[in-house]
């Protein structure tokens, strides 16, 4: 069937398993734990400060405008308060809602590129569902998700329709504009090949030249002005300071420093290379799938236009990130929906071309098969590695009671992955998402214990509404704000004079440390205890900690410490 004769109810039925499932499946998953530190804490108390403080135009992080991200999933998130009331569970829905329009978009896309091949708009989706850092990564409630809907929203208004084969250049240029206030001038990178390149992929483009680059750049210059709409007045409002940081720190500050942060390898830069090995993690599981690596091998031209379209958003969107220094495995997200299309074509062009070599057995997910079932044997036997301490550390040691349960999942996904048939690649994508969820469940059960700042929050919550100021060794980076609802700023310190500073300023202020370990002073004179990764959450009176820094010891507690600890609250009286 063609895409010339689908029926509106093909399209709807064309959506049935993939995307219940997966939305079941991200459902349980985000709302299996709290918001996470320090990425989705970071967004919410954004959020909060726009809300509690009415800073809708500049947003504010502890006092401070906040210009490194644009407003767009802020005002998203603040809408949706204004209308359900101040949770985490709006921004949860709407990373849901995100997720599940990267699908849609990208059945939609595949529909366009490949309208002989009904088989892909099927494909397409079961493969970016079941690729396992995006679904992980998907629980976040960060901006690139919904940049990655922006980005396909953008590259679908390129491609062609059965009776319209020009692009739409006003919605191009709303969904640039869209995505440039989500995350800046960074969704231009996301887009701009395939319109550079449109002649090498579109018919359209090559016999209309003029008309594809005369509607395209009107089409970024209305996407920048959207933004402009937003910056000019925020630049102005926000002052000098933030004026400087939004209009070139952000932008061309960036370029420099990206070019110094790839000779000095310093800030978190990376080599040009960091991204090949990356790759497995990204494209995982079908990066352990031989017949996907075959099928992308034996691809030959003549390609087809929807091929060439994947490569030509690919290939340079993966070698200018592979050339700016700073690299974070999330940034090519948008690009894995592009990965899960160009994968798709070339199974589909195998399957045509060589059908002998599509259906041979050594070809399938065996190796996979042999992965989970290995995983399981390892989580089987991790509670007598545990108990024989030949394992150590944190998250052996809290997964070891629990484990065998989950080795279980892994066996049966293993047996699920060694049948063969028809299907593979459906079973493929069922497992790989069942065995990201699995995953967060077992994190959920084990470690979230290690980064729920409920308890600290709460305590500084109500310090906070008694006006008690809250200061903090580091840099703080707003995880206490949103779950404990500040109002105030919290106060970097350091350690010295300015944390004594502190505490003669304020004697019935709080400090919040980050020690990595603990002693006797710690659960002696501390407010509370709880540990928070690697290291520990501790909360003082700032006069106590100023008294032990100074050498000096502070009157005896009136209450005993609060400890946290992994297995949950409870209160421990001082030896």
């Amino acid at each position: 069937m063609s895409y010339s004769n689908y029926s509106r109810s093909e399209h709807l039925r064309a959506v049935w398993p993939w995307l219940p499932l997966w939305a079941l499946a991200a459902g349980l998953a985000i709302f299996s734990h709290g918001p996470m530190p320090l990425y989705s804490t970071r967004t919410l108390a954004v959020v909060w400060e726009m809300w509690s403080h009415g800073h809708w135009l500049v947003p504010h992080l502890n006092g401070q405008p906040y210009s490194e991200k644009a407003p767009l999933l802020f005002w998203l998130i603040g809408a949706g308060w204004f209308v359900f009331g101040v949770s985490d569970v709006w921004p949860r829905v709407l990373e849901l809602l995100f997720g599940g329009a990267q699908l849609v978009l990208l059945a939609v896309l595949a529909r366009r590129l490949f309208p002989g091949r009904p088989w892909m708009i099927k494909a397409a989706p079961w493969m970016l569902l079941a690729l396992g850092f995006p679904f992980l990564f998907g629980l976040q409630i960060m901006y690139d998700v919904l940049l990655a809907a922006w980005t396909l929203a953008a590259l679908l208004c390129l491609t062609p329709k059965p009776h319209r084969s020009e692009p739409r250049w006003l919605l191009f240029g709303l969904c640039l504009g869209a995505g440039l206030l989500t995350k800046g001038p960074v969704m231009l990178l996301h887009v701009v090949f395939p319109w550079l390149l449109g002649p090498l992929w579109s018919d359209w483009a090559g016999q209309h030249r003029t008309r594809w680059y005369g509607g395209g750049t009107l089409a970024v210059l209305l996407g920048v002005a959207l933004l402009l709409a937003w910056a000019l007045p925020a630049g102005f409002a926000g002052g000098a300071a933030y004026r400087q940081a939004l209009f070139f720190t952000q932008t061309a500050g960036r370029v420099v420093d990206t070019v110094a942060q790839a000779a000095n390898l310093q800030n978190h830069a990376q080599p040009f290379w960091w991204y090949l090995p990356a790759l497995p993690l990204l494209l995982f599981p079908f990066s352990g799938w031989p017949r996907m690596w075959v099928a992308l091998a034996t691809l030959r031209r003549p390609l087809d236009p929807g091929l060439r379209f994947a490569l030509s958003w690919l290939v340079p969107v993966f070698v200018t990130f592979s050339l700016i220094g700073g690299k974070q495995l999330y940034y090519p997200l948008p690009e894995l929906a592009g990965a899960a299309l160009l994968m798709a074509a070339a199974i589909a062009l195998l399957r045509e071309r060589r059908p002998a070599l599509a259906d041979n057995d050594w070809l399938g997910t065996w190796p996979l098969a042999v992965g989970g079932i290995g995983f399981a044997l390892f989580l089987f036997l991790l509670p007598m590695l545990v108990a024989s301490h030949s394992l150590h550390g944190d998250w052996p040691e809290a997964a070891a009671p629990s484990s065998r349960y989950f080795s279980v999942v892994f066996v049966l996904l293993g047996g699920l992955l060694l049948l063969r048939g028809r299907g593979e690649l459906r079973r493929l994508a069922v497992a790989g998402l069942i065995g990201a969820l699995t995953l967060n469940t077992l994190f959920t059960l084990t470690l979230w214990p290690r980064y729920d700042l409920g308890p600290s929050a709460q305590l500084l919550h109500d310090a906070d509404r008694r006006n008690q100021p809250i200061g903090y060794l580091g840099d703080y980076a707003g995880q206490f704000h949103f779950a404990g609802r500040l109002l105030h700023p919290v106060i970097s310190l350091t350690e010295g004079k300015n944390l004594q500073d502190f505490a003669l300023a304020h004697p019935n202020g709080l400090i919040v440390a980050h020690p990595d370990r603990l002693d006797a002073d710690d659960l002696r004179y501390a407010l509370l205890v709880q540990p928070f990764r690697s290291t520990w959450v501790v909360i003082w009176p700032a006069t106590a900690l100023a008294d032990l820094r100074a050498g000096h010891a502070p009157p005896e507690p009136a209450q005993p410490t609060q400890v946290y600890p992994a297995d949950g609250w409870r209160h421990r009286r001082q030896p």
